[in-house]
């Protein structure tokens, strides 16, 4: 018999940036989604009030760090930092999508690593324990000092691929780049299927150069599946998939665990007719008046809730965990 949290125990709280998974989340769980005050003054200041009690208890805040990503970080710290002054014994903060894992180095002078710096402000506005999914880079988890649980939505990708058959003899994984052949490889390996990588240089924010392919060699084969972390302009997909036809694939499935698709991202993706499907989840929202025919939202909900559930009752998160090898 699976065990459950009582829900006197805890309070489940959502900040303004993904209140749909927040609710899909407080529903797996059973427990009450509170209710939170937000405001902003006069002089743009904001303010933040808890709307239930959360003296002893466990509390948990929802927020992924998508537009306008500065107001969505402050909004998150007040929230802990509320919890905290209000005597929570426990606070978790619930980042689905942490978008300042791209700024995890020192390439450039006089510049901040600012993914550690966002993580050294989670713990000082009071987070206890912080549960994320698919870091841009694996080394973030690193900056954290306190504990960490970096999150897989590989699971729901393996499904989909089965149950649609997309997993046949002729069909092959392409990363978009070296940095992510390791992550694709153990995503291959659990589907039975070879693995490419593209040698990717990128040339601006918004501009990259493929080099060809490494790996397997994809001559013969007829679909290609693109596995991403995250997809943003689509600049690094578009260029790549038109690698892969000249390459002699006939049909491309995009998947990526964060579908930011900022501007006409999805539009330019769903224009090519080579790409017939683009799964994504909803780490990142997207507004119902976004989507396309070709885009299929997967929901991450029961991956973090049933983090959230074993974390409570002291049980082994292992193989939900985004470096986990089986």
């Amino acid at each position: 018999m699976v065990k459950s949290i009582d829900p006197n125990e805890i309070r489940f709280f959502s900040g303004q940036s993904n209140r749909p998974l927040a609710q899909g989340i407080a529903a797996y769980l059973g427990v009450p989604l509170e209710d939170t005050k937000f405001l902003r003054f006069t002089n743009d200041n904001e303010y933040v009030q808890l709307g239930a009690s959360v003296r002893g208890r466990v509390v948990y805040v929802v927020q992924s760090l998508v537009a306008p990503v500065s107001d969505h970080i402050l909004e998150l710290l007040m929230m802990l930092d509320s919890a905290r002054g209000a005597a929570a014994s426990e606070i978790h903060a619930i980042i689905p999508y942490f978008s300042y894992a791209r700024s995890d180095k020192k390439d450039a002078p006089r510049i901040s690593i600012t993914a550690r710096l966002v993580a050294d402000l989670l713990k000082t506005a009071g987070a206890s324990h912080v549960m994320t999914m698919t870091l841009h880079s694996p080394q973030v988890h690193g900056f954290f000092s306190v504990p960490t649980d970096p999150l897989t939505a590989k699971a729901l990708f393996v499904d989909y691929i089965i149950e649609h058959n997309l997993n046949t003899s002729d069909t092959v994984v392409v990363a978009p780049d070296i940095g992510h052949a390791k992550s694709s490889a153990r995503f291959a390996e659990r589907l039975g299927l070879p693995v490419a990588a593209g040698v990717k240089t990128r040339l601006s924010d918004t501009k990259v150069k493929i080099d060809g392919l490494v790996g397997t060699q994809i001559t013969g084969f007829k679909r290609a599946i693109i596995y991403d972390d995250e997809i943003a302009t689509g600049g690094s997909v578009i260029t790549l998939s038109e690698v892969l036809l000249d390459s002699g694939i006939e049909e491309i499935v995009l998947m990526c665990t964060h579908g930011l698709f900022l501007s006409n991202a999805l539009e330019r993706l769903s224009a090519m007719p080579a790409i017939t499907e683009i799964v994504t989840t909803d780490t990142v929202p997207i507004a119902p008046e976004r989507h396309v025919p070709k885009l299929t939202i997967k929901s991450v909900a029961p991956v973090f809730g049933e983090a959230i559930r074993r974390n409570f009752l002291r049980e082994s998160i292992g193989n939900l965990f985004a470096y986990w090898e089986e």
